[in-house]
């Protein structure tokens, strides 16, 4: 069925959150075609929740500790609705989030993936996002080199748009969103469903962005892969190339700061690439490619 959607919840420990995402799952407004809750390896006892989804015909799956990209594909590998719908184990839906969601989606059928907008939470207290987090409507791969602008918790998609984008890449424990949203946004526009259906949550000991610091090496690694192994536009490449040169800038920055290893090969691959502006894309990811391994290293 068209309007059938099956939703994967990531997680790691956070019993009390997790319960909480469940529930606004099963309190949506229209019924879920299926629910992948997949424990990343948690320490906490999560048999609770498990027995609340297996009472509503849900399903929870354990895996060795893979990181968040793993348990978001294990699910998504299961998954048979037609769209595909991701929820962090820190946030919440609002009931009629999917229902507003597929509405959008059958007014605009040209569309493959939409998201919508959330009320920010941060220690407990409502925020207001900056300018520079609005979320874009339609065209977003510029808006995305900078920033993540769409939501894991947010978006849906329709399955076969993830099968055709590739699974989240597993290497990266954090930016692994930042990475996949790249690839989708470079050949695809997400619409914007113009009301708040997410409650977000962030300021928590054990949000993924805090577990790493300098958080632009992984976003680096990012738009190194993009240029080598996703065709883009003349203009697209630009924009990536541009990029790049800035986020190599403020990574060296930041790793002279701290003393780490890594500071003269992120400056030698912001140079070489500030050099290779202008040329065929297949040139530019040829000269590239010798930093792929030191920048998987320089993410550990």
């Amino acid at each position: 069925m068209k309007s059938s959607v099956s939703v994967v919840i990531p997680v790691f420990n956070r019993r009390r959150q997790l319960r909480d995402a469940v529930i606004s799952v099963v309190e949506q407004t229209v019924p879920i075609h299926e629910l992948f809750v997949v424990d990343d390896g948690s320490e906490d006892d999560l048999s609770e929740v498990r027995e609340l989804l297996e009472s509503h015909g849900y399903a929870f799956i354990r895996q060795e500790n893979k990181g968040v990209a793993a348990a978001r594909n294990n699910g998504a590998a299961r998954a048979t609705g037609h769209y595909l719908a991701f929820l962090d184990s820190d946030d919440r839906w609002l009931p009629q989030k999917i229902e507003q969601q597929l509405e959008y989606l059958s007014t605009f059928p040209q569309l493959r993936a939409c998201q919508c907008s959330e009320i920010w939470y941060r220690g407990g207290v409502r925020v207001n996002p900056k300018k520079y987090h609005r979320m874009p409507d339609g065209e977003a791969f510029e808006p995305s080199l900078e920033r993540c602008v769409i939501s894991p918790s947010a978006i849906m998609l329709e399955r076969s748009l993830f099968a055709e984008i590739g699974e989240f890449d597993e290497r990266l424990k954090v930016c692994e969103d930042y990475e996949y949203w790249l690839r989708l946004t470079a050949k695809h526009q997400v619409g914007l469903v113009g009301r708040e259906l997410v409650e977000k949550f962030g300021g928590h000991p054990d949000q993924l962005s805090r577990s790493r610091p300098v958080m632009d090496r992984f976003r680096v690694f990012a738009l190194v892969k993009l240029i080598a192994e996703t065709e883009l536009t003349p203009v697209q490449l630009d924009l990536c190339i541009a990029e790049l040169v800035r986020k190599c800038e403020i990574v060296a920055t930041g790793a002279e700061k701290r003393d780490r290893w890594y500071g003269a090969m992120f400056i030698e691959l912001g140079q070489a690439a500030a050099g290779a502006a202008g040329s065929p894309q297949a040139e530019i990811a040829l000269l590239l490619e010798p930093f792929r391994d030191e920048l998987l290293d320089a993410l550990e």
